[in-house]
């Protein structure tokens, strides 16, 4: 029971003693407001005297009224900069907003100059074409057609007007030239086909020049010639190309197989026959060697021997000829294609 009683009066001693600092605190409290309620009270007189005879102003002020009109004072001046912080920065966002809007005015009306070259040429590509596939003979009616419609007539291209919704010219513009270009995909195709299939046919006929590099001269035409040995007049089955030497190579005029490899003592010399598709063969005589074997499959233009003088010959030369089955023909018709095919590209 002892022990109870000493926890009680500890118990009781604690807490009076928290009382006793509670009530110190809300006392001290107090008067420490009441102390700056009355110097917040006290009053002061601001004299205004002028400089004249006139009355003198007196203002009574209190430490409150003092403290609150600072305050405004100290707001109105802190929003005056914070104002004038925010204006300097948007100001810099506008003048840097307004360099990039002149930059992307002149970048547009460098697009716009762009354009209009793009759209000059396209104008020369649809005239070309049209009249590329009219000599050709190709079927144009997938150009005719793209020209037909709203978005591949270039006719119309320098004819556009905005949109109702204010889409740009050029816009316009370039959404018909883009489907002019897809109407056109199909005849350029055909083009394409054509070229492909027509350098396959110059690989498959005698077209090239027989002597690399496309030296040399006729010294004697096919046909009706003088023979130089006999003085008499006889028919020249191909053609004579000199260089007036011997030893520069002469090459395949079309891709064959080599049937021949062989030499004759009275009159080609070395000689060699190719033959090619549709028919074609063609002979190579009075060579100064060989470079290929009977048999071999050789392409256009690779060399398959050298020019010499063996054989019934009066200097070095190439004596060359084509054949169609049985019959001779003259070499500068198929020579002639190639040449005539050039000078149209050109």
């Amino acid at each position: 029971m002892a022990s109870v009683h000493n926890y009680k009066r500890i118990e009781n001693s604690i807490f009076r003693k928290a009382k006793n600092l509670v009530l110190s605190a809300i006392k001290n409290f107090g008067s420490l407001l009441r102390k700056i309620i009355s110097i917040g009270n006290r009053r002061y007189t601001i004299m205004l005297v002028p400089h004249s005879e006139k009355q003198v102003f007196n203002i009574h002020v209190t430490v409150f009224s003092l403290t609150l009109v600072s305050l405004i004072l100290a707001g109105i001046i802190g929003a005056f900069f914070w104002y004038g912080a925010v204006y300097t920065d948007t100001k810099g966002a506008l003048t840097m907003k307004d360099g990039k809007l002149k930059e992307a005015q002149a970048n547009l009306d460098q697009l716009r100059d762009e354009t209009a070259q793009l759209l000059k040429s396209a104008k020369s590509f649809e005239a070309a074409l049209s009249n590329t596939l009219s000599t050709l003979g190709l079927n144009t009616s997938a150009a005719n057609a793209g020209q037909n419609q709203s978005l591949g007539d270039l006719s119309s291209f320098f004819e556009v007007k905005e949109t109702a919704q204010g889409t740009l010219k050029e816009v316009s513009e370039i959404r018909r030239l883009a489907g002019y270009l897809s109407s056109a995909a199909e005849p350029v195709k055909e083009l394409g086909d054509l070229l492909n299939s027509q350098s396959s046919l110059l690989t498959d006929i005698p077209s090239l020049w027989p002597v690399k590099g496309g030296i040399g001269h006729i010294s004697m035409y096919f046909g009706q010639n003088e023979n130089p040995f006999t003085g008499q007049w006889y028919i020249h089955k191909g053609i004579d190309i000199s260089t007036y030497r011997q030893g520069d190579p002469v090459v395949a005029s079309a891709d064959g197989q080599v049937v021949t490899v062989d030499y004759d003592i009275g009159g080609f010399g070395n000689y060699i026959i190719i033959k090619h598709k549709h028919g074609f063969y063609t002979r190579y005589a009075h060579l100064q060697s060989f470079r290929v074997q009977k048999g071999q499959k050789v392409q256009q233009g690779q060399i398959i021997g050298y020019i010499g003088n063996t054989g019934l010959s009066t200097g070095p030369h190439l004596h060359y000829e084509v054949h169609i089955g049985s019959d001779v023909v003259d070499p500068l018709k198929y020579l002639n294609i190639r040449a005539s095919l050039a000078g149209y590209k050109k």
